[in-house]
């Protein structure tokens, strides 16, 4: 059975830099690459990556059409991405000689598609399928709620975080996915531990640390981190994590397997520039176990 994905595809904008701009500073940048990005197309790919059918869902504008054709290339299912008069999305992105990145988004179509797309989700998808959504689209808690009442299990990237986003799709959702930084956001904001949530899984990615998934029953699975060669670019790392655990878990493997399929594909990406040209292949990813 498929996986439906309501998803940003941005075009990334990626300028090399010593380290992160300073407040008041200016820096020269090592170079510009283009390249296909946003958490919901990098989240597709790795679906696809994982060996699992994926349709997306969402929009693109008038300068967005090279997306569609990269998307397709790596196996996701662009037929219900609706083409609109409104910019793509864009991600400025800074990504600094240790690896880290800094992100400006331009919402563009990701925000401007009509909340009948839920119907049109519901219409191809089966009780029992997986919804991905994340906050880099628009009608997030409505189409989650949607998802809901017909039977989908939902999974949810708290990201980029938003308290009031988040407090608001949470009745709706299978499977809860942040990193540590929003995990410690999340429940300043809630006043409550992740641990006491009603959900079926809560999972907190912890870059070098590894990774912890909590199911509502039975205790916690801690995976540590797959080892990198280096760290080039970290942009589509928690994409890369959750869309090969989940893919790898619809295609029914144990979450413990899963999991390691996610850190050793988390690991290759992160040695890779870019977004969603850094996700490697399942064939990738296999070899890379040990």
């Amino acid at each position: 059975m498929p996986l439906h994905n309501l998803g940003s595809i941005n075009i990334d904008l990626v300028y090399r830099v010593p380290h992160i701009t300073a407040p008041g500073e200016t820096l020269v940048s090592r170079g510009l690459e283009r390249g296909l990005g946003g958490k919901g197309a990098n989240t597709s790919i790795a679906l696809a990556q994982s060996g699992a059918a994926v349709l997306h869902y969402g929009a693109i504008g008038p300068d967005g059409g090279w997306t569609l054709d990269e998307l397709g290339d790596r196996g996701v299912d662009c037929t219900h991405v609706q083409r609109l008069d409104t910019p793509t999305g864009q991600a400025v992105i800074q990504v600094s000689d240790d690896g880290e990145n800094a992100i400006t988004l331009l919402k563009g179509a990701n925000w401007e598609f009509s909340a009948e797309i839920a119907e049109t989700i519901i219409a191809n998808a089966a009780p029992g399928d997986w919804l991905v959504i994340q906050n880099e689209t628009a009608h997030v808690p409505e189409v989650a709620a949607r998802a809901k009442a017909a039977g989908l299990s939902v999974a949810y990237a708290a990201a980029p975080f938003d308290a009031e986003a988040t407090r608001a799709v949470l009745p709706h959702i299978t499977l809860l996915a942040l990193n540590e930084i929003e995990a410690g956001q999340l429940e300043q904001a809630l006043g409550q531990s992740l641990d006491s949530l009603d959900l079926e899984m809560v999972l907190v990615t912890r870059g070098a640390e590894g990774a912890s998934l909590k199911p509502r029953a039975g205790e916690a699975i801690l995976q540590p981190a797959a080892r990198a060669e280096r760290v080039v670019d970290t942009t589509a790392a928690g994409d890369t994590f959750l869309g090969f655990f989940l893919g790898r878990l619809s295609l029914g493997d144990p979450l413990d397997e899963a999991l390691g399929m996610a850190s050793a594909a988390s690991a290759i990406t992160v040695a890779r520039p870019g977004a969603g040209g850094s996700i490697p292949s399942l064939d990738e990813v296999r070899a890379a176990l040990p």
